[in-house]
């Protein structure tokens, strides 16, 4: 890559669908070299224009839920279709061993070898926000390269489920039948986000639960507000295993894909994570900034030590080094 790190070669080998090219584009885009950022930030800017095309779904389950197993079987359904798939993987757990997201191409072992596809994993170690705004980079840069489907998977349960669902067009959730009481909780947050949902494992003995518990979710779905795009979440179940109905979760999607656009609400939604994202990135830099500037700094570290012993409070301590930032910006 280094002798293609031109904004110009980059923006070329991408638009002509090259896998190589594109991964080298993310891992500019994830760099903390200033030199690379430049040229990530001008990249960015080149692809904007032809991104925005693809259907954007975010795929979410507690863990052994089969996630992998069923984007496994799932793209390849896609790929039925004549579209190309990038599979992104969000892991909020640890940047050092890489978390589980790490085995996934392992576990995806045909999808990952189409050339049709791509698949990139992202570790987010302590700094979520600052992952969710690289995949967020890597949507636009996988649109320019001409991928029609993205499918953002979530490793765990948790704030990596807000974050994704702030960037797809549609938000699917992956449940186990007769998974235990101790996860309703955990549902319920994420089942009032979701546009769908999927009973997996539903073979072997496994099917007469499989369908209980898709009865049971239908029903749950009634009590949650009305949507604001008038599209009521349906409850499908199936085997990644047998690879069986994995063809009727798509045809759900398609389904969404058509009403939200036919009303108005996809486009109205996509413009809604546009502004959330300026207004994240935002956030982002002046934190940044904050922490990185050598005067505010050493300020942060003394009222560290004056808030550990007890002489000032958090609030107050807070407010002075804001008050500085102001002042020295």
């Amino acid at each position: 890559m280094r002798e293609n790190r031109t904004v110009n070669g980059l923006f070329d080998a991408i638009r002509m669908g090259d896998r190589a090219a594109l991964s080298g584009a993310i891992t500019l885009l994830e760099s903390t070299r200033e030199e690379d950022q430049v040229i990530a930030r001008d990249l960015i800017r080149w692809c904007l224009p032809f991104s925005g095309n693809s259907l954007r779904i975010g795929i979410t389950g507690v863990p052994g839920v089969g996630k992998s197993s069923f984007i496994e079987k799932f793209g390849q359904t896609i790929l039925t279709t004549r579209k190309k798939v990038a599979v992104l993987a969000i892991d909020p757990t640890s940047e050092r061993t890489g978390g589980s997201i790490l085995g996934d191409k392992t576990r995806m072992e045909t999808l990952s070898q189409n050339k049709n596809v791509f698949i990139r994993p992202s570790a987010a170690g302590n700094t979520l926000g600052g992952v969710a705004r690289k995949t967020r980079e890597t949507i636009i840069l996988c649109e320019a390269a001409g991928f029609d489907v993205l499918l953002i998977e979530t490793v765990g349960v948790g704030q990596s489920e807000i974050m994704v669902h702030s960037m797809v067009d549609f938000f699917l959730l992956l449940l186990l039948a007769g998974a235990g009481d101790e996860l309703q909780g955990i549902k319920r947050g994420i089942m009032e986000m979701a546009d769908g949902l999927a009973v997996t494992k539903s073979d072997g003995d496994n099917i007469n639960k499989a369908k209980l518990a898709s009865r049971e979710l239908k029903n749950a779905i009634h009590l949650f507000p009305p949507t604001s795009n008038g599209w009521i979440p349906e409850v499908k179940t199936c085997s990644s295993i047998e690879n069986r109905d994995i063809d009727v979760v798509w045809e759900m999607i398609e389904r969404f894909e058509r009403h939200t656009k036919l009303n108005g609400s996809f486009d109205s939604k996509r413009k809604h994570q546009d502004l959330n994202w300026m207004h994240e990135t935002l956030k982002d830099l002046l934190l940044q900034g904050l922490w990185h500037q050598e005067k505010t700094k050493a300020f942060i570290e003394a009222k560290e030590e004056e808030v550990g012993r007890g002489d000032t409070s958090a609030f107050e301590a807070a407010e002075e080094i804001y008050r500085l930032y102001r002042n020295v910006k």
